[in-house]
């Protein structure tokens, strides 16, 4: 019996080819090494002594910069090939992060982020164009998500680490391990990867060309962009107020916030291809998963009300990780089978600047609905955000069937 679940598991692994397991162990290393991110909100607050306005500000900088990136990336991308953007963004993002722990200041810290963030978001919709290219079509929604096995498991390791660094050495050695992953693990790519050249839209026939629309045009993709968003949106306060909640409301270390954030990574590491790979097999319609990723993301929310019991942080961590199982991994899959060929780079780069305009809204409206009423009905907001984010998705799901008939 569980050598049949266990063949299960592994079967779900197999049919990758060489270059998606290099991209995965790369992603790996660069995800474990990514300390920073997790603590920043207590770094600016507790060892720079920043307001928690000043710390939304920081922060909508943060995402500033990433939207830049994001599109630049994916315009760049369709232009000069994904391969040449992820090399420059990786290298460069790497050799900055030595330098962000020299910076202090409110203003030189609003300038930093911006700047390293455009850098080093270019990334993102270049790794997901190299995924259409090294990937087949009949098991991208999987690489998606072993792509996202190794961010989660480096994501479990990273923070768990990074709480260690800080207990050990102080702030300042998050940034060297930030900067040398990145330049680690683009090194590696660099030496095992050769480039591919994908074909431009010219290459194809006529019939095809004269079905691409522009991206502008395409109104139920831009409403699951607003989905998306939404989700992001409250999925990312566990980077910016929850760690906070933790150490204010439940007086939990670094550790284990850390730890905390441990469980979710592991808990997809384990779950989350094996759940993929069944909902592929049963045919599930992407929307509809994506639906109940949303559901999940509220509920986690409205379950902070309950604050009594420390433990409840660990059912909320459950019910977000599980959210997060169902929502990214084909929301990433649904969004890369929206676009024609050769402007896979155009719809992911609006994908992936989703992700970063969260970032910004995420941080400012968490910290100043926290400043003035207090956590708890910021958790209220951010649940009734994620009912709305799954009706819309009712609405784009009716619409896409719509099309298909």
């Amino acid at each position: 019996m569980l050598q049949q679940a266990f063949t299960r598991y592994i079967n779900n692994f197999r049919g990758f080819s060489r270059e998606i397991w290099i991209l995965t162990l790369i992603t790996f290393i660069n995800r474990a090494g990514t300390m920073v991110f997790p603590f920043l909100s207590k770094y600016l607050k507790e060892d720079l002594h920043f307001s928690y306005s000043q710390v939304g500000w920081i922060m909508v900088c943060f995402g500033s910069g990433s939207m830049i990136g994001s599109w630049l990336g994916g315009k760049l991308s369709d232009k000069i090939g994904f391969y040449k953007v992820m090399v420059f963004s990786m290298l460069t993002s790497g050799l900055f992060f030595f330098i962000l722990q020299f910076i202090t200041t409110f203003t030189g810290l609003c300038i930093a982020m911006f700047s390293i963030m455009v850098i080093a978001d270019m990334f993102r919709p270049a790794m997901f164009v190299s995924l259409s290219a090294y990937a087949k079509p009949e098991n991208r929604t999987r690489a998606l998500t072993l792509v996202r096995l190794a961010v989660n498991l480096g994501f479990a390791a990273g923070p768990a680490l990074g709480g260690l660094v800080i207990l050990g050495v102080g702030y300042h050695g998050l940034f060297w391990a930030d900067g040398i992953s990145c330049i680690t693990s683009i090194t590696l790519f660099c030496l095992l990867v050769k480039e591919k050249k994908r074909p431009k839209i010219d290459d194809h026939p006529l019939e095809e060309q004269k079905k691409v629309k522009s991206v502008f045009s395409d109104t139920p993709f831009w409403l699951f962009l607003f989905c998306s968003f939404a989700s992001a949106m409250i999925f990312f306060q566990l980077f910016t107020t929850l760690p906070l909640y933790h150490k204010e409301w439940y007086g939990l270390t670094e550790v284990q916030t850390g730890l905390l954030m441990s469980l979710n990574g592991l808990m997809v590491f384990f779950m989350e291809m094996p759940i993929v790979g069944y909902l592929e097999r049963k045919k599930v319609q992407k929307l509809k998963i994506i639906f109940w990723g949303a559901i999940f993301m509220a509920l986690n929310f409205f379950v902070l009300l309950f604050d009594m019991w420390v433990g409840i942080l660990i059912v909320s961590i459950v019910m977000l990780t599980f959210a997060e199982m169902f929502n990214f991994p084909f929301s990433n899959s649904f969004a890369l089978s929206r676009a024609p060929r050769g402007h896979e780079g155009r719809y992911m780069a609006l994908y992936t600047m989703t992700f970063s305009l969260a970032h910004v809204v995420s941080a400012k409206l968490g910290m100043e609905v926290i400043s003035k009423w207090g956590y708890n009905t910021n958790w209220i907001v951010m649940g009734i955000i994620g009912l709305f984010s799954a009706a819309i998705l009712l609405l784009v799901k009716k619409m896409v069937a719509k099309e298909n008939t």
